[in-house]
């Protein structure tokens, strides 16, 4: 997922949601990835803030949407202060079943290329690590009382760009989800004895509405299954590990990437 993704269209569901649904935050909610992500837990019957550094959209006009999205730049720490003090103020006490890092930024060159280690400056490396890696972290950390009311999961979303070189994700997006894929194993084993739960999804090339040129026929190339994923398909495996069926489920990281890990 990029940040130059456009917002989708959302169904209404037409439900309210009750007073004794489950809670969860999802960061990157507007687009791609982050919004099927909304989508599935907003239709399962949970009531769902959205952070995003976009205002909320009126294509996403599911109940009471708009008095649940919180604007944050994961960029600016002050920003990230800002929006965690919202969020506590609008949970009210209650507990967070969920919380979903997913928001991912992957800067290129002038020409849509990819950013190698050498090309990358200090501060857009610094940037991307603040919103890849440590905005994550601060979320978690800030979030940790209500996630331990709820004996909550937390589900950030890495990228196989974390594990291997990729001809179209750069340095800085690679180093970030492999510091965010350690952050997990970290935090899994730190708060297992609060009953909070942390796991990783890392998706592999994912049909979005901006793909890098090239990615169909490196797709036929390195993909066993020779197809791309689609955002439901991740957005299902988020949901699981936020659910009761992957209740023993702690500190992993699945692959949503048909094979091309392997």
């Amino acid at each position: 997922m990029t940040d130059q993704e456009q917002p989708q269209t959302c169904p209404v569901s037409g439900h309210q949601t009750p007073e004794t649904a489950p809670i969860v935050a999802v960061t990157g909610a507007s687009r791609g990835i982050g919004h099927s992500i909304v989508r599935k837990f907003h239709n399962s019957g949970w009531e769902v803030f959205t952070l995003a550094r976009t205002p909320f959209s009126e294509v996403c006009p599911w109940a009471e949407g708009i008095v649940k999205h919180i604007e944050v730049d994961l960029a600016d720490p002050k920003s990230v202060d800002h929006a965690m003090q919202e969020l506590h103020e609008r949970l009210d006490g209650r507990g967070l079943d969920a919380l979903v890092n997913n928001a991912g930024i992957s800067p290129k060159t002038d020409k849509g290329e990819r950013l190698s280690a050498s090309q990358t400056s200090v501060e857009t490396m610094l940037r991307v690590h603040m919103v890849n890696f440590i905005a994550p972290l601060s979320l978690c950390r800030a979030l940790l009382e209500p996630l331990k009311k709820a004996k909550g999961s937390i589900v950030n979303v890495t990228s196989i760009a974390g594990t291997k070189t990729h001809p179209f994700a750069g340095a800085a997006y690679a180093t970030s989800k492999a510091a965010l894929s350690a952050l997990t194993r970290e935090l899994a084993s730190e708060y297992a004895d609060t009953g909070i739960r942390v796991n990783a999804v890392a998706p592999g090339e994912i049909e979005t509405s901006i793909l890098s040129p090239g990615t169909d026929e490196m797709v036929m190339q390195e993909v066993p299954m020779q197809r791309l994923g689609s955002p439901e398909e991740v957005a299902e495996v988020v949901s699981f590990l936020c659910g009761e069926r992957s209740s023993y489920v702690n500190g992993a990281e699945i692959h949503i990437n048909g094979g091309q890990h392997l």
